[in-house]
């Protein structure tokens, strides 16, 4: 029986499949390094229409399909899809759906307009993400989230997921990034987050603006420890979250970081 830890990282982009920021490579080297280093790792991303499925050989798990995920009383088939990440044995799971990511752009169309769906797509993702462990029986023993996107997976596990016992022994780490988007993810996105009648007003209440800065927060706030992933921070949040009482908190230093920082954090975390 493997006595390793086990690392899944949630990532809105990763290189080599989607660089929407520097951080993308980030989590690429983070992966390697985590697994590398003695972790066992996995990594789910969203399958945005932008991931060349050919180029970087997505094949569909066919022993997770089946899996519907309900946003909003509707539900939603969900697709994984799998490729090996270049130059490592390690597996990248694409979560895909006809409706929210067969479009060939990411959050905004031709005219760099905002999807009106984006709401949805998030609460999809981040749900489905969850599902999806669920579904792999692999319980993680550290569930890094970066990009925006993933805001509210921290909430999520610490709320409606608590009692799974997949995720009972599981910590968070999320990284707050850089504000990439200025638009919101609309009036209803509070009442389509609520997902579970255990989520209370107050477990929603730091996303309520639907910024970028407000899902940083939201992650930020559920989460067991906090990275800064950028030098480009909201001032904001740099000063809610540089000093947070209980939760350890790495300082973004520089994107040459051996991100042997990262490691220690990872271990520290697990050993709790």
């Amino acid at each position: 029986m493997s006595t390793k830890k086990r690392i899944l990282f949630i990532a809105t982009e990763m290189s080599p499949y989607l660089e929407l920021t520097e951080f993308a490579e980030i989590v690429n080297k983070l992966a390697i390094k985590s697994n590398d280093s003695g972790l066992e790792v996995r990594c789910i991303m969203p399958r945005f229409g932008v991931v060349n499925e050919r180029r970087h050989r997505l094949h569909e798990v066919v022993r997770l399909s089946g899996i519907n995920v309900s946003v909003d009383n509707d539900d939603y088939p969900l697709q994984i899809k799998v490729a090996s990440l270049p130059n490592a044995r390690l597996q990248v799971y694409f979560l895909d759906n006809e409706d929210f990511f067969k479009r060939k752009f990411v959050f905004t169309d031709e005219q760099e307009q905002w999807y009106d769906d984006n709401d949805l797509r998030t609460i999809f993702f981040c749900k489905g993400a969850l599902e999806t462990v669920k579904k792999f029986g692999w319980p993680p023993d550290i569930i890094h989230c970066s990009g925006w996107m993933t805001g509210l997976v921290p909430m999520y596990l610490k709320t409606a997921y608590k009692r799974e016992p997949v995720f009972a022994h599981s910590k968070v780490v999320f990284t707050i990034g850089q504000n990439t988007f200025s638009d919101k993810l609309g009036p209803h996105f509070l009442e389509r987050a609520n997902i579970h009648t255990v989520i209370k007003d107050k477990d929603l209440e730091p996303f309520k603006e639907g910024t970028d800065t407000a899902m940083f927060k939201g992650g930020a706030s559920f989460a067991d420890a906090i990275a800064f992933g950028s030098d480009n921070i909201d001032k904001k949040l740099v000063d809610e979250f540089s000093k947070v009482k209980g939760k350890k908190v790495l300082s973004f230093n520089g994107w040459d970081n051996d991100l042997t920082d990262y490691l220690d954090l990872y271990n520290e975390l697990a050993a709790k």
